[in-house]
């Protein structure tokens, strides 16, 4: 397979990837104050990426993919909130396990990798571009 077109496929991979990752901590941060609703209930729990490598054949390239979308098993924290409708009859309130200075650090990082693979695929794009030019040239 031509490289540039390898290029674009890893490439292409990696943006899929990076979009369910930002998706999946977008999830996260919406439901960072997500409850119970009966008392004792558990509130929310924070959804985990993992990512795998598969060999393409084709192009030889190692292509990324979601591994799997799993439940991070933490503790929830507990606060006294002893009016709240999810409170125990201690009066505390399980919290879903986000971290939301993790989450937006995963963020960031998921949206810069996404746009490392986007200058990749525009890169590639271009030398396509000057190399169909070249040739029409001849």
């Amino acid at each position: 397979m031509d490289p540039l077109a390898a290029a674009l496929k890893v490439a292409s991979s990696g943006l899929g990837v990076q979009s369910e990752r930002l998706r999946v901590v977008s999830e996260n941060l919406a439901n960072a104050q997500s409850t119970g609703d009966t008392p004792g209930s558990d509130p929310y729990r924070r959804k985990t990426v993992t990512f795998a490598a598969e060999l393409d054949r084709a192009s030889g390239g190692s292509m990324v993919e979601i591994g799997s979308i799993d439940r991070d098993r933490s503790e929830f924290p507990v606060e006294f909130l002893p009016g709240h409708e999810a409170a125990d009859v201690n009066g505390y309130v399980k919290m879903p396990n986000v971290n939301v200075l993790l989450e937006m650090a995963d963020m960031s990082e998921a949206n810069r990798s996404y746009e490392a693979n986007l200058q990749v695929i525009k890169q590639a794009r271009d030398l396509i571009s000057m190399t169909i030019d070249l040739m029409r040239g001849q």
